[in-house]
């Protein structure tokens, strides 16, 4: 592989792993003339297309598929060098990419991020909010603040405590649909997550399966601004009661403990001053609003 082609590799994986311009530009946070202008440069340098164009996307061709186990090891070795050149800064300075769900930025995180730019004034943050879990090990991020139930990859995981969640809607909704409700929530609304239900055994335990599914919605501030506006009951984390006290818990259910808050990094990174310093700051701050976090606050303002 030439010097010229090390730029084009990342794009070109971005495509060959999600088969489309548009995806590949939200993982590598581009646009997407930016992609292709780089996977064009890549087949010009080359003289041969590395991918067909069809109704569904882009695939690989043949030569494509020669050429994505050579791109791949290029990827594997530079970002071993980057994270072990990482491991060697002993600075608290510098920047630190961290990356977790919008509804655990909006209402907790930020707070603890003021304070510690004003503790490390030499460390800048770049924050990407997704509900992805970004890859740590291929360097998509330096840490990620994730609620999950287990961590399986490679990374160093600092699980924190686990997080109180529940059924919650606005008391205008169960004041107006409660009372003429049947027996197992007929009559009643659940907010949807879309095609992929990650709830759906708790919609079918909780008192109310036969409440109708409507307004589905992935994202997880919107999904909570639809419960604040009246459409329906649905799950979110406990704490979201303090900061919107509209919302409360819907009789008959009870708060549960199945996810924990876990502070990702890769083990490189560990070495890292300004990334340890980050990561036992934002530990220190999530560890002062653990009640909050897990529901003993719930109904005290």
């Amino acid at each position: 592989m030439r010097l010229m082609d090390w730029e084009q590799v990342p794009y070109f994986l971005a495509v060959a792993r999600t088969g489309s311009l548009r995806r590949a530009a939200e993982q590598l946070n581009a646009n997407h003339g930016t992609i292709d202008r780089h996977i064009k440069a890549l087949e010009a340098a080359y003289g041969v297309q590395l991918f067909s164009r069809t109704r569904k996307g882009l695939a690989l061709n043949s030569a494509g598929q020669l050429f994505l186990p050579i791109a791949e090891e290029a990827e594997t070795a530079l970002v071993s060098a980057r994270r072990r050149l990482s491991g060697l800064d002993r600075e608290e300075s510098g920047i630190v990419r961290v990356s977790m769900p919008p509804i655990l930025a909006y209402h907790i995180m930020a707070p603890i991020f003021s304070r510690f730019s004003e503790a490390y004034p030499n460390i800048n943050l770049e924050i990407r909010l997704t509900d992805r879990f970004e890859d740590i090990a291929g360097f998509e991020t330096d840490v990620s603040i994730r609620a999950a139930y287990e961590v399986a990859d490679d990374v160093v995981g600092r699980r924190m405590f686990p997080l109180a969640a529940g059924i919650f809607a606005s008391q205008n909704y169960l004041d107006r649909n409660l009372p003429s409700a049947g027996a197992r929530g007929e009559g009643l609304h659940w907010i949807g997550w879309g095609s992929t239900n990650p709830v759906a055994n708790i919609i079918e335990q909780s008192p109310y399966p036969k409440a109708e599914i409507r307004h589905s919605v992935a994202d997880t501030v919107m999904h909570m601004d639809l419960m604040r506006n009246d459409c329906g009951m649905s799950l979110m984390l406990a704490f979201c009661n303090s900061v919107y006290p509209e919302l409360v818990q819907v009789p008959g259910t009870e708060l549960f403990h199945d996810r924990s808050i876990w502070l990702l990094l890769h083990s490189d990174l560990s070495r890292t001053t300004r990334v340890r310093r980050f990561v036992d700051f934002v530990a220190d701050g999530l560890k002062e609003i653990r009640p909050l976090l897990q529901g003993e606050l719930i109904g005290k303002r």
